[in-house]
């Protein structure tokens, strides 16, 4: 049999092709992993638009909630990922999408915190008050609003009943993982006056911690260091 010769592996080539899977991997999920990193926390970035049932324009930044879920069910299948932060910097987007990555997040049998950096808004706020404890850095906003009548929920007839019902699991899902009344957040929705020609209203900061949608104000330190004080408490013996 002739013998094959392999040729070995230029590493500048290697290092390339490394770079170009990491490239990738920030181009389609908007992170990348850091080599030679012990790490047991896990990252999952929320920005731009979030891109339901139908595929946005590609100049737009957009998180694909078919990219999201399946990260979500491997990490609760990975062993050596002990907890999950999600950092949010979003203008909102498919109703639907991003319920259903709220669900997901709240399901999870692991340690999760939420962190708002930049805008949570519009169906951004599920997500963000998901997670088992959140943060918000002290200029970042957060948009609460109706259910618009356009572009949100796609494939189903924009009846107004159908955009009632919408709108009862938004305000259920986010009074039930937050300390806000359900009275509140409506009250909240419908305000006129601050958003000009519609209504609504901006929360920043720590209004939003006021008004017992988030936690605490903070940024990525306060975020890790809590994140590792759920995962002590949760692991055998802790407290």
């Amino acid at each position: 049999m002739k013998n094959v010769n392999i040729p070995d592996i230029n590493p500048e080539e290697e290092k390339k092709l490394a770079q170009a899977n990491k490239s990738n991997d920030l181009k389609e999920y908007g992170q990348i992993e850091i080599p030679d990193a012990p790490e047991n926390i896990h990252c999952i970035t929320i920005v731009g638009q979030i891109e339901g049932h139908m595929v946005m324009p590609p100049q737009n930044k957009t998180t694909k909630y078919e990219h999201v879920i399946p990260q979500l069910v491997a990490l609760e299948q990975n062993p050596n990922v002990e907890g999950v932060l999600i950092v949010l910097n979003t203008v909102g987007g498919d109703v639907e999408a991003g319920l259903a990555i709220a669900e997901m997040l709240t399901s999870m049998s692991k340690p999760t915190v939420s962190l708002v950096l930049g805008g949570g808004h519009s169906i951004g706020v599920p997500i963000a008050v998901a997670s088992d404890y959140s943060f918000i850095a002290e200029t970042a906003t957060m948009t609460i609003h109706p259910i618009r009548l356009t572009g949100l929920v796609i494939g189903v007839p924009q009846t107004y009943e159908y955009l009632d019902k919408m709108q009862e699991r938004v305000v259920g899902f986010v009074c039930k993982h937050s300390a806000i009344k359900p009275e509140r957040f409506r009250e909240l929705m419908f305000r006129t006056g601050e958003l000009a020609r519609d209504i609504g209203t901006i929360l920043v900061g720590k209004d939003a911690v006021a008004e017992g949608l988030i936690n605490e104000t903070g940024g990525i330190g306060q975020a890790v260091i809590k994140i590792n004080e759920l995962i002590q408490n949760r692991a055998p013996g802790g407290h």
